[in-house]
């Protein structure tokens, strides 16, 4: 812990338990008056004083002038990198409890910044997403507060992040387009922070259901420039600086430094890979194949699985598991039914109990197949496995739409009383009740 009070506190503390005098402090080099004046908050000693008393005290400048010694600090910066390890691991809850502790005992105003930067994303990563919006909150005014040290940009990007997981889609789609206007302003299309940018964009933009805007937005983020990324950081750091921007200067300098390996921001890409496949995806001809005659749609699903299949190696985890169901949905929708459900039945093959709400989601991209081959008896005997399932799964939007989904296929299949029951379970999945009185409209 930093020691107590202020220099001049510090000071009176060590002179006492050393039982020295302020004369005896003072000696030949300094006036006991000036010892007294220090001690009483008055004057505060130069680094050479400083030194000079430290000698005399037994102790360390650094103690003296921030009231931590030089091994504690260091203690602190390993135990903040062990807890940004951790996070990397995939273990947030031990690395929030660090973070916290460094917060409390750093005085050092960056270590205290990263720390910072480190408990909001574990919180985010714990799903306690209200608290790390909160957090990633205050690291935004203080960036806007001092834009000479700190970018802004890094909070932007996770704020419409955590705004959209919370359904919060006016904030997330303003944050995340201010986000892509700063990429843009600086001559930057390319990199983690530009893709994560327009992913969370896509996906606001499609829960919104402006399907044009996200496929627009699809094919105009994944069109990046073949400059390499660190390259483009560098320039982007060069441009931020000649126009004074020193906090955005710093930390795309620092990027470019962290990007210089081949292959940086690879999986970054691959993600937002998956959510411009998605957005062609959306509304592309019916639950069954596209039929006929309709170019626009067979072109667009095309699409989507090329840039399924570019971004697959990239991937691991619940983003690989994401990229499959994808893919099994393009072959559909393109009438290769028997591939998709091979595609479909060697995920559900890999996934565990852990995996529930994935298991639910490529039951129905499988029984999707399976009614566009017209097997619908195999296609409603998934269809309830998956109503069961569901049941059991905690309310949240992305359930509410995996119900929807599940109406929608129920329909498909002829099975009009399963589809009421996905579809009133959707509504109280995202939060509703549907009235007493009947409904006769379809949900879109």
């Amino acid at each position: 812990m930093p020691g107590p009070g202020n220099v001049g506190e510090r000071v009176r503390n060590l002179r006492l338990t050393r039982r020295l005098s302020q004369a005896q402090l003072a000696g030949h080099d300094l006036s006991d008056s000036y010892i007294s004046l220090i001690e009483s908050g008055k004057r505060t000693p130069t680094p050479t004083v400083l030194r000079l008393l430290a000698e005399r005290l037994g102790c360390t400048a650094e103690y003296l002038a921030d009231g931590i010694e030089p091994e504690q600090r260091a203690h602190l910066e390993v135990r903040e990198r062990h807890a940004q390890l951790a996070l990397l691991n995939g273990d947030p809850g031990p690395a929030l409890a660090e973070f916290e502790d460094v917060i409390d005992r750093s005085d050092d105003a960056e270590l205290t910044q990263r720390a910072r930067w480190g408990r909001a994303t574990a919180l985010e990563e714990l799903g306690r997403i209200e608290a790390a919006i909160g957090a990633f909150e205050e690291l935004r005014e203080l960036s806007e507060r001092d834009p000479g040290r700190t970018s802004r940009l890094p909070a932007v990007i996770a704020l419409a992040r955590c705004y959209h997981s919370v359904g919060d889609l006016g904030q997330a789609i303003a944050l995340g387009e201010r986000a892509l206007t700063l990429l843009h302003d600086l001559g930057l299309g390319t990199g983690p922070e530009h893709a994560e940018a327009g992913r969370v964009l896509l996906l606001a933009y499609m829960d919104r259901s402006d399907i044009d805007r996200a496929r627009r937005l699809g094919r105009q983020v994944l069109s990046a420039p073949s400059t390499p990324v660190s390259e483009a950081y560098r320039a982007a750091s060069v441009k931020a600086l000649q126009s004074g921007s020193l906090g955005e200067a710093l930390h795309f300098a620092d990027r470019a430094i962290d990007t210089h390996a081949e292959g940086a921001g690879s999986r970054a890409q691959a993600r937002l890979g998956i959510a411009a496949a998605r957005a062609l995806l959306r509304g592309v001809g019916s639950y069954e194949t596209v039929p006929s005659g309709q170019d626009a749609d067979v072109t667009a699903a095309q699409e989507a699985l090329e840039l399924l299949r570019a971004a697959a190696p990239a991937l691991t985890g619940d983003a690989a598991l994401e990229c499959v169901i994808e893919t099994a949905r393009a072959l559909v929708l393109i009438g290769r039914l028997d591939q998709a459900v091979a595609t479909a039945e060697a995920a559900l093959a890999g996934l565990g109990p852990e995996s529930a709400l994935g298991i639910v989601q490529t039951r129905l991209v499988l029984a999707r197949a399976l009614v566009a081959r017209e097997d619908r008896a195999a296609a409603l005997e998934l269809l309830r496995a998956a109503a069961a399932a569901l049941g059991g799964l905690s309310p949240s939007r992305e359930v509410a739409q995996v119900s929807r989904e599940l109406g929608d296929l129920f329909d498909s299949a002829g099975d009009a009383a399963g589809a009421t029951t996905a579809y009133r379970r959707a509504l109280e999945f995202a939060g509703l009740r549907p009235s007493s009185r009947p409904q006769t409209a379809v949900l879109h």
